[in-house]
């Protein structure tokens, strides 16, 4: 039997059955990377003989009656993650050589787990773009067209489920790094609530590794079934044993409801500063109507959704102001004279960017006060309702676009061309108010590439929109491999 396509539940249950080694199942994932790799080039760090020796120890264990949630479950990790004894660049050719001497808190956990880490996963130069090429790794292709890219910063991982190499992958998220790979790459992905899961170990090789909280980015599991995000998430939620970690454990509430007719569902399609691609559009009216179909009260609109345009300008202000703080800037006088030229009236999301390469501390307080009022009005659509079903990016994955000049790049929205970073504004929906968030395979464009929807639901109550994740799936479908 080939065992590169099974879930990780798939898997756990056949090894604790005695059907498959987790010696066979790591061998299989390697040969496979070995055949298919090199035009994917998803796994840039490969570990091959140590995740075989892992695997043969996973196996005595279990001999041994021993039995942890990913026992000799062959798994990837994200570059950015540090390993030890494996390089953690973030794609920039100043750190080629950076070999850190400890595990991220989450590869800790993962190994506790018992999984089997494969190797690790490529990205884009320092996790800042919305596809994954580099100067040391080169790019990665997306399974399904090799001429279009699988979205960033979570590429590789993306690819690697996507082409069977490995159950599972954790990733993180800032600019829908976990979302948007994953609906490129048609596999699942869970951005939870901003600070359930400990971020320690996976910071750029020139900062100190150290138990701060990040303002915007979570780490989150990537799968190929919406019941993997669970199996993962329950693996990787908790705080840093450093810091909140001496005192809180971690104990998240079941979903809202267990049948899909129980749910109340907010579904939108429009945003004020962007137009939605047909193949998307789509997508989410996928979702929809199987909501419909199986009895949830489904509404279009909300006087409770919060102001969209405020709430993009708010997370580009908070985005590229926080992104350039830890990230060196040259010219910064000249950024300055270009920001203080623009007009007064012109509030594009292109300018809110170039105001918030200089955004002074003061702005900065005066935009997450403004994000609080943002979180009180989510509070209270979701009072109302359970999740919120909306797109990711606007378009399918596009083809490769290497622009050394990011800001001058631009997406094609069915033949209108917009720039490169607007994007965005669909994964800020989510990111700037800290929510939890579902990336669910809704359908293939006309093309036959992958189309994916967000599945947002409130802070702290991630089993909710993961709970919805597994209903969509048995209704509509989840994960097929590339043709």
């Amino acid at each position: 039997m080939e065992w590169s396509f099974q879930t990780a539940e798939q898997l756990v249950a056949a090894l604790r059955a005695g059907a498959v080694t987790s010696v066979e199942l790591t061998g299989e994932a390697i040969a496979r990377i070995e055949r298919d790799d090199e035009v994917i080039n998803a796994i840039c760090v490969p570990d091959f003989d140590r995740a075989l020796a892992t695997a043969h120890r996973a196996d005595q264990a279990r001999a041994r009656g021993e039995d942890r949630p990913l026992l000799g479950v062959p798994v990837t990790v994200k570059e950015c993650y540090d390993v030890a004894g494996l390089p953690t660049t973030w794609g920039m050719p100043q750190h080629r050589g950076h070999l850190p001497a400890e595990d991220a808190v989450q590869v800790s956990r993962l190994k506790a787990a018992g999984a089997v880490v494969l190797g690790k996963t490529n990205v884009p130069l320092g996790l800042q773009d919305i596809q994954s090429f580099n100067g040391i790794y080169g790019t990665t292709t997306n399974p399904w067209d090799h001429s279009r890219t699988p979205g960033g910063s979570s590429g590789g991982s993306a690819a690697a489920l996507a082409s069977g190499f490995g159950a599972l992958s954790i990733g993180s998220d800032l600019a829908g790094s976990l979302r948007t790979p994953a609906h490129f790459c048609g596999v699942y992905a869970h951005k939870p609530t901003v600070g359930l899961a400990a971020t320690r170990g996976m910071v750029a090789p020139s900062e100190p590794v150290l138990p701060t909280d990040l303002d915007l980015a979570v780490v989150g599991p990537m799968a190929r079934s919406a019941r993997d995000l669970t199996l993962l998430l329950d693996v990787m939620a908790g705080p840093d044993p450093l810091t909140l970690g001496k005192a809180h454990r971690v104990a998240l509430p079941p979903a809202r409801h267990e049948r899909l007719r129980d749910f109340r569902v907010l579904v939108l399609d429009d945003h004020p500063l962007i137009p939605t691609g047909s193949a998307v559009r789509a997508g989410v009216h996928r979702v929809a109507a199987a909501l419909v179909d199986g009895g949830a009260r489904v509404e279009r609109h909300s006087p409770l959704l919060p102001d969209l345009t405020e709430a993009a300008t708010l997370y580009m202000r908070l985005l590229i102001s926080g992104s350039v703080a830890r990230f060196p800037i040259e010219s910064y006088e000249q950024l300055q004279i270009r920001a203080a030229g623009l007009s007064a009236d012109d509030q594009s999301l292109d300018a809110v960017r170039q105001r918030a390469l200089v955004c002074s501390h003061r702005d900065w307080i005066e935009a997450t006060n403004r994000r609080e009022m943002h979180r009180h009005g989510w509070r209270q659509l979701f009072a109302e309702f359970d999740a919120m079903v909306c797109p990711i990016t606007p378009t399918p994955a596009f083809p490769h676009d290497h622009d050394p000049n990011p800001l001058e790049r631009r997406i094609d929205i069915d033949g209108v061309e917009r720039p490169y970073f607007d994007q965005l504004v669909w994964a800020g929906l989510a990111t700037m108010p800290g929510l939890p968030a579902t990336a669910v395979p809704a359908g293939r464009s006309p093309e036959g590439l992958p189309v994916g929807v967000q599945l947002v639901g409130p802070m702290f109550e991630d089993r909710t929109p993961l709970r919805l994740a597994e209903l969509i799936e048995r209704t509509i479908g989840g994960f097929q491999a590339p043709r």
